[in-house]
């Protein structure tokens, strides 16, 4: 399968608080939030969310085509893109503005609280699905991730008038998005990826209920943390897929990411949706293990022998003719 994946391309400034961000919220002034939290690092990462689902996409094999929009200080991310299998020659390069930036603060308990700059990502609505297509000789699944919004809504409009299958990712963009628009992007959608808070937010911006939106959508796809993720189709039993226990808790940032990443290349590979989610979680964990969204190192025996380990050896088999392929 050729998948390409839409979504925004960033650098990402981490920092960590010693602390509780609850303890310095005061219940009846929550209206009035004025806080500024002295941090006691800062790692400074390549990242957004269409180049982190790439990347793993790359590592394990699977040739993404990254869709997004970047400045010209993208070329020596684009060089680290390109070593790690992920094909960048879709993404459009800005002249006037820089590369997207995410500032992102992490208490103890692992809450996050995170400001993005658009930058060169406002320009990914240039970016027309139908050249990208041509350049690789057709598209097979479109995942359409959180970026510039008038982008996510062109995408879409053009994987529907083209008959592209594509999944809707809206991630962090949600909070912003008005239940139309939501409606609008979700309607039709061969995947829906969300996590639990955010499954729960789409069904109150819609006012559609969970059996409506399953009959709207091909698969839904629900993340839930430490349990693990669930499969719903309509009329169908659902799938639930546990997570290998992490060998440490660095960073939860990517983490999502890293799942569909690992989750489109089990659909590239033809596996079923339960390998998918299986390959998706194993890669879940190797980012939850380390600071930054791109830093972990993908080694196959090692990957193969923490897979076999949590899902068995007959799950192991049918992933492993793909990743060593």
């Amino acid at each position: 399968m050729r998948i390409a994946v839409t979504g925004s391309i960033a650098n990402d400034h981490l920092m960590t608080f010693p602390g509780r961000f609850s303890d310095q919220l005061v219940a009846d002034q929550l209206h009035t939030v004025s806080l500024s939290f002295l941090v006691d690092g800062l790692d400074i990462r390549r990242g957004g969310v269409g180049a982190n689902i790439a990347f793993g996409m790359g590592q394990l094999g699977a040739n993404p085509i990254l869709v997004g929009a970047a400045g010209e200080d993208f070329e020596e991310y684009r060089a680290w893109l390109e070593r790690h299998g992920v094909d960048t020659e879709s993404v459009h390069i800005s002249e006037l503005k820089h590369t997207a930036r995410f500032v992102c603060t992490t208490d103890e308990a692992h809450n996050q609280i995170g400001s993005f700059y658009t930058g060169a990502m406002s320009e990914a609505r240039l970016i027309e699905l139908q050249t990208v297509a041509d350049r690789v000789g057709g598209l097979d699944l479109v995942c359409i991730s959180a970026d510039d919004p008038e982008a996510m809504a062109r995408h879409t409009e053009e994987c529907r008038k083209r008959g592209i299958p594509f999944a809707a990712d809206f991630s962090q963009q949600i909070a912003r998005m008005e239940g139309e628009d939501i409606r609008t992007l979700m309607e039709g959608a061969t995947y829906l990826f969300s996590n639990e808070y955010e499954k729960e937010l789409i069904e109150a911006k819609t006012g559609w209920s969970d059996k409506e939106i399953l009959a709207k959508v091909g698969t839904r796809v629900v993340t839930l943390g430490a349990k693990g993720v669930r499969i719903e189709r309509e009329g169908q039993e659902a799938i639930e897929v546990g997570v290998p226990k992490e060998e440490a808790k660095a960073d939860p940032t990517g983490v999502g990411d890293a799942f569909r990443a690992g989750f489109l290349s089990g659909l590239a590979w033809g596996v079923s949706l339960e390998r998918a989610a299986q390959v998706g979680c194993m890669l879940a964990t190797l980012v939850i293990e380390t600071v930054g969204t791109q830093e972990y190192e993908l080694r196959r025996s090692h990957f193969m022998e923490r897979f076999t380990k949590c899902y068995g050896e007959e799950a192991a088999a049918e992933v492993t003719a793909h990743l060593n392929a």
